[in-house]
């Protein structure tokens, strides 16, 4: 605004100074009684419904008023109304003090309330001292008014205790009227204000002002400072009875606890601002709903005991949060807070610069009902169920649903906005369409790529290159840990036994094969995931996801006494990783040409499949050492006298679980175009290659899979004698690395022939196993292990290559009313949807596999049998191989010979 170029830094900083401080006050009187509430409530006997509406009242007020408020100060200006505001809050929290029935008190509560508009007052006026360039800043520092929130809980109980609650309330309206006085005398009018009274112009009209109420968007904003502010001004109010009831905390130490939440959500609310400013709004909103889902899970988990009627008597263990971790968790909950109200604010000015006070208010109004409803549900949830920690409960439910709404309006605006040139969006894509784009900056950092164009050479090379391999190299890392933490049960339940689990064979077979079907079954869902929440925050969220095993497998070890289906559910949660890697595959896809496309999915697949070797490898050597000290737990002891730290399987992987979902956040990029109709695939349900591929592929990478979940617990088993720990990694390894260079053979020779061999060499293989496991030779049993392992990794590679060419002959002949370029889409589109369906599909291998060398053990002692049933499966392999695709007349027969061109050109599918 041009007015603002002629403002003087000194008072920016004088309108800054005055507003923040005066806010403080109103804050610190609009919170009054989650101090002087708790002597309220035992005065007149209130139970925790009365209670609630007490407490919740004020915030009622000062919500209501903010939006009529923000109005009259755009009218009439905050030198004015600010003043106003003060002073007949003042009037009724001098008069609360004198009331002596619940009925008074409410009523003096209303007019208390009046302090909480002041918010919507100093927001209009603070932002007409700033360029839009600094007014998430500014913002963001007068919202650290908050910090009154804080005062109040740190000076209040004191005088309460030596003066009673009527001197709190006295000494807070005296304290107000002053601001109010000293405001009126030492601030100026707004820029915009005094330029209007020069020329005469008078101010809008009501109707004009809240004209731009109508957009969905400022409801949506709304919604979000429910959350942030509101959650916020509940959690103040509420929090100090709670620490009493939960922990029996005095009035002070619960006062003095409560207000660190206070600080943290009120004066990093300013840093807020600052990261808005630098970073955008949304990617704030994004930290601070993501972070906040998780500490609200954990905070809302009552404090439980738990008795397992076991086979020898009952087992008993509880879980609870102390009063140190709790402290600390509501302190960062609170700073992400501060950095969330600080963005929502941010959005308001540069989006509606012409109506700041009714946006404004509007927003902080339905902030503020968030105060008042809130403490309310509270008290009801707790009454109904009698659990503390159902007001947390209540908030998880609510920033899931601000989180959720949130990205798939965005997702929804940026797939619109897709075909606007990258250079001309918004700040904020999900505004794409109220405002002129020209009226704001692009961000210059911003990880949605509009343009993407990965097909025309120039682009390419100029841009897509790089932003295409920096993704693919945050991604194999990413997809590495997910196959980690999937087949870590295949190393710790070969441990167990030795620290005291008296699980059978086949409780332990159990848990090394959960984790294989619930991978596979999440890989059918994870496929559709990318296009509708993008492949950045998903590959985020679900790298983060890996945390809950990786902590879960860590505590649960360390007590022999842990339930059995505590294990099951943690093998279960452990298909996270296997899961990754369909949305891994279908986000990587989307960023190559199609000349690329197969040398990098193969690249993240196969790089990524390195994940079971290097866990096999470092899982054995991290669990003999105490590698995190005191953090990491005392150690176990074996049967033989030894020491053993079994919960570093799960913790070794936390910290890199942690950088690698940072890096994905920060690092990745969405392609706003990125989108896919199951509708559209579900085709390929109809078409009898998809199944026969599915066939094949779990020949190859279930096999791999399945042989990497079962190989250390089969080996431990029938060689007790040997550190089986230290060698058979190198198995997995092998298929990983074969799976990545050895492509060029199907390229050579044909998918389907290679194909064929590979099942021929896995027959022999699988006789290799059984002879050397009759005659109890261990080299040769690992041998023969590394020999398969190698023939699954070339053929993962050669079973994907034959899909678009099995494809690109049956699209023409199924449709033949498609011309060649629509026949070359069409394929590849099924081509793309059947390499997802049957990489999930094959994933049951990880189950399957070592569920029937547990079921072979325990009935028969032995594992041949199970052996002698995989020998069978593939003779079917190779025998379907020949009659649908090799032999003469075959499908492939003739194109892999050079004699039938492919009818399209397909991009070359990757192994899974």
């Amino acid at each position: 605004m041009p007015l603002q170029q002629s403002v003087s830094t000194g008072e920016q900083s004088r309108a800054l100074g005055l507003s923040t401080f005066a806010f403080t006050v109103c804050f610190a009187v609009w919170t009054i009684f989650a101090i002087i509430g708790i002597e309220i409530k035992a005065e007149l006997g209130l139970n925790d419904t009365e209670f609630g509406l007490l407490v919740g009242t004020p915030i009622l007020t000062g919500s209501l008023v903010r939006l009529f408020l923000g109005v009259w100060t755009d009218q009439y200006g905050g030198r004015i109304v600010f003043p106003l505001t003060m002073l007949a809050s003042a009037a009724s929290t001098l008069l609360l003090s004198h009331a002596d029935t619940y009925s008074l008190m409410l009523l003096a509560a209303l007019g208390l309330g009046l302090a909480g508009g002041g918010f919507a007052v100093g927001v209009a006026y603070v932002s007409k001292w700033y360029p839009q360039e600094k007014q998430g800043s500014a913002l963001g520092f007068f919202g650290m008014g908050n910090v009154g929130a804080a005062v109040t809980k740190f000076v209040a109980p004191w005088i309460m205790v030596a003066l009673g609650w009527q001197a709190v309330a006295q000494i807070w309206a005296v304290v107000l009227a002053i601001t109010a006085v000293l405001f009126f005398l030492l601030a100026k009018d707004d820029p915009e204000l005094a330029a209007r009274k020069l020329s005469g112009e008078p101010p809008k009209g009501l109707k004009e002002q809240l004209e731009p109420l109508r957009n969905e968007q400022v409801w949506r904003f709304s919604l979000y400072y429910f959350f942030v502010f509101g959650a916020f001004v509940a959690l103040a109010l509420w929090l100090p009875r709670y620490l009493i009831g939960v922990y029996g905390v005095d009035v002070k130490v619960a006062g003095m606890l409560a207000a660190t939440f206070s600080l943290s959500a009120s004066v990093f609310r300013a840093y807020g601002g600052v990261l808005s400013d630098r970073y955008g709004a949304r990617r704030i909103m994004y930290a601070t709903f993501g972070v906040s889902m998780v500490l609200l899970f954990m905070l809302s988990y009552p404090a439980t005991d738990y008795v397992v009627h076991g086979v020898r008597g009952d087992i008993h263990f509880s879980t609870s949060m102390s009063l140190v971790p709790f402290v600390i968790a509501i302190f960062v909950l609170g700073f992400f807070m501060s950095l969330g109200k600080a963005a929502v604010f941010k959005h308001i000015p540069v989006y509606y610069p012409d109506h700041v006070g009714s946006v404004g208010g509007l927003v902080g109004l339905v902030g503020g009902l968030g105060g008042f409803v809130l403490p309310i549900v509270f008290g009801l949830v707790s009454d109904l169920t009698g659990i503390w920690t159902s007001c947390f409960a209540v908030l998880f439910a609510l920033v899931a649903v601000a989180l959720g709404w949130m990205h798939l309006a965005i997702r929804q605006m940026e797939q619109k906005a897709s075909g606007i040139d990258a250079r001309s969006l918004p700040q904020f894509p999900e505004m794409v369409g109220l405002h002129d784009a020209q009226r704001h900056a692009p961000a210059a950092d911003g990880k949605v790529l509009a343009d993407w164009r990965p097909e025309d050479p120039q682009f390419w090379e100029e841009t897509g290159q790089r932003i295409a391999n920096r993704n693919l190299l945050i991604s194999i890392p990413a997809l590495l840990l997910a196959f980690a933490v999937w087949m870590v049960w295949s190393v710790v339940v070969a441990k167990l036994p030795l620290i005291g689990f008296d699980y059978t064979t086949d409780q332990l077979f159990w848990l090394a094969a959960l984790p294989g079907l619930s991978g596979a079954t999440l890989r059918i869902f994870y496929s559709f995931m990318v296009p509708i929440f993008g492949g950045r925050l998903w590959t985020t969220l679900s790298t983060a996801s890996l945390l809950i095993p990786a902590f879960g497998i860590g505590y649960a070890v360390q007590n022999p006494d842990t339930p059995y289906f505590i294990f099951l559910v943690l093998a279960l949660l452990c298909g996270l990783g296997g899961g990754n890697f369909a949305s891994s595959m279908a986000n990587i896809g989307f960023f190559f040409p199609k000349a690329r496309k197969g040398n990098a999915l193969a690249l993240n697949g196969g790089l990524g499949n390195l994940g079971v070797s290097v866990m096999q490898f470092a899982v054995p050597m991290v669990i003999t050492g105490s590698v995190f000290g005191l953090l990491g737990g005392e150690p176990q002891l074996t049967k033989t006298g030894t020491q053993l730290w079994l919960q570093n399987a799960g913790f070794i992987w936390v910290p890199f679980i942690i950088a690698s979902s940072l890096l994905a956040w920060f690092g990745m990029n969405d392609i706003a175009s990125a989108k896919a109709s199951f509708a559209e695939q579900a085709v390929i349900f109809q078409r009898k290659h998809n199944w026969l591929m599915c066939w094949l592929y779990t020949g190859t990478f279930g096999s791999f899979i399945g042989f990497s979940a079962s190989l250390p617990l089969l080996a431990k088993k029938e060689f007790p004698e040997v550190e089986v720990l230290k060698y058979v990694w190198i198995a997995p390894l092998v298929g990983a690395i074969s799976r990545a260079s050895t492509g060029w053979l199907a390229d050579r020779w044909g998918g389907a022939r290679v194909t064929l061999w590979v099942f021929v060499a896995m027959i022999a293989g699988t006789v290799g196993v059984a002879h050397f496991l009759e005659a109890g030779n261990f080299d040769g049993f690992l041998a023969m292990f590394v020999f398969m392992f190698f023939v699954t990794g070339v053929g993962n590679a050669s079973t994907f290559q034959m899909i678009p060419n099995i494809m690109r002959q049956e699209v023409p002949r199924l449709e033949p009313g498609l011309t060649p370029a629509e026949a070359g889409r069409q394929a590849e589109k099924e081509s793309a949807a059947i390499v997802g369906f049957t990489s999930a599909i094959a994933a049951y291998g990880a189950f399957y596999i070592p569920k029937a060398f547990g079921s072979s053990i325990t009935l028969t002692g032995s594992a041949q049998p199970a052996l002698f049933g995989f020998l069978l499966f593939y003779v079917t392999c190779a025998a379907l191989t020949w009659w649908a695709y090799t032999r003469k007349g075959g499908l492939l027969h003739d194109v892999e010979r050079g004699r039938t061109p492919p009818s399209a050109p397909v991009s070359q599918g990757a192994p899974a």
